[in-house]
């Protein structure tokens, strides 16, 4: 059976709610541990086996997952049935991974670097910087109701986490506002929260 090492308010209540998007609660075995959290309070579980400590962290048995786009491009191609990705050979297929990877690549790195202050050529150079990555999310869903067109998809999850997750705090736009308003009306949010109490 799988498991998931879960925490609640953390990263991982994003695949929590994927978990509820692909009707599959009944077949993982979600196991809650404590992470270390930003307040200080918390600490690194033993029953974790996440190299880091961290969550999310998906065991399938000799298969062992860490990072939130790993796991759901897993998640969805083992659960295809849900309509959640395009599969290989899909054409929407490389639009797909690329949300997922430029979140993870992109957009939480400038995030946290805005959050944090920090600034310097080099990480601008990388990352570029919040306001070109909030432009560029702002572009897509002015056009569009979803990263890939009409049509919802673990993508979207992935990438309204933090809006979701930070609300106001986290600046954005009246069209990226709405596009994770639509997200958070889905039942999967409102079942992931009642699943961490």
């Amino acid at each position: 059976m799988l498991t998931l090492y879960h925490a609640p308010q953390s990263r991982s209540n994003t695949i929590i709610s994927l978990l509820y998007e692909l009707d599959v609660m009944d077949r993982i075995r979600v196991r809650t541990v404590t992470i270390p959290r930003q307040d200080g309070s918390g600490g690194r579980d033993p029953a974790n086996p996440h190299p880091e400590g961290k969550v999310p962290y998906l065991v399938n048995g000799d298969d062992h997952l860490r990072e939130r786009g790993a796991i759901i491009v897993y998640l969805t191609d083992l659960f295809p049935e849900a309509g959640l990705a395009p599969l290989p050979g899909d054409p929407k297929r490389g639009e797909y991974l690329s949300w997922l990877f430029w979140y993870q690549g992109v957009l939480e790195p400038v995030a946290v670097l805005q959050f944090a202050g920090l600034s310097h050529p080099a990480l601008q150079a990388t990352f570029r910087d919040y306001p070109t990555a909030l432009e560029q999310l702002d572009k897509t869903l002015t056009r569009q109701p979803w990263l890939l067109g009409d049509k919802f998809s673990a993508a979207d999850l992935l990438v309204a986490s933090p809006f979701i997750f930070f609300g106001d705090v986290m600046p954005s736009t009246p069209a990226i506002t709405e596009w994770a308003g639509r997200i958070q009306s889905r039942p999967s949010q409102a079942l992931a929260a009642a699943f961490d109490g």
